[in-house]
């Protein structure tokens, strides 16, 4: 594994390389290596998971004041979940530095949501253990807090129903979401998305979807009412 490589993508210094090597070392691979004696990630994930689960629960109970319990335990969720964790591997193209076993390189395990889920907590469990815990908030601050920032995960709250339930206190009072705006060719195709109410806009989101730049609309609606 390209240690340096890895450090010159995400602008981290590294003082023990075999650590940081270990956090992509898959079980396959030491099973295929005993006579090296290294060892595999497992342990490291086990504590990167606490690790991850903290930082998140910090973030957003310090910057969601008004967020109910139940809310911020839905959008831990949506943000700690395997599919969400596999994707910040691949934006991080942790993929490309995991070791793995001839077997488990040749069924497609380099993409597999569930292996890449467990090398992302792997690799802050070694970077907790490294550096410190203030290491991983910033870490989290230059590749995780902004894509909650973002809306990235929004889809777990329904804001949608947040709105009506919210209008609904006013029953003379519609909404109509409408598109105003397609952006992109095909396969990258972003939708900008106004909610109306009593035909006035009251909030616009951007999406990948309908339904995802619908729920940021309705999420900014309910912010842009709250004030």
């Amino acid at each position: 594994m390209n240690v340096t490589k890895l450090e010159e993508q995400l602008g981290i210094r590294f003082k023990n390389h075999e650590l940081i090597q270990q956090a992509f070392t898959h079980s396959s691979y030491v099973n295929e290596h005993q006579k090296e004696k290294i060892l595999d990630n497992e342990r490291l994930e086990f504590l990167g998971d606490a690790v991850l689960e903290l930082g998140i629960s910090e973030y957003l109970y310090k910057n969601n004041v008004d967020m109910a319990e139940g809310e911020m335990t839905k959008l831990r969720a949506s943000i700690v979940c395997e599919p969400s964790l596999a994707n910040f591997a691949r934006d991080l193209n942790f993929n490309e530095f995991i070791m793995l076993g001839k077997g488990e390189e040749h069924t497609g395990g380099r993409d597999r949501a569930s292996l890449l889920a467990d090398v992302f907590e792997s690799f802050l469990g070694a970077l907790y253990i490294e550096q410190g815990f203030n290491a991983v908030l910033t870490f989290f601050e230059r590749f995780i807090y902004p894509k909650i920032d973002m809306g990235a995960f929004s889809h777990a709250m329904d804001y949608k129903s947040q709105l009506q339930e919210l209008i609904q206190q006013d029953k003379n009072r519609g909404i109509e979401y409408k598109i105003a705006q397609e952006k992109g060719p095909s396969h990258m195709k972003e939708f900008v998305v106004q909610v109306l109410i009593e035909n006035r806009t009251a909030g616009t989101g951007i999406g990948r979807t309908k339904k995802e730049a619908e729920q940021r609309a309705a999420k900014h609606a309910i912010d842009e009412l709250s004030k």
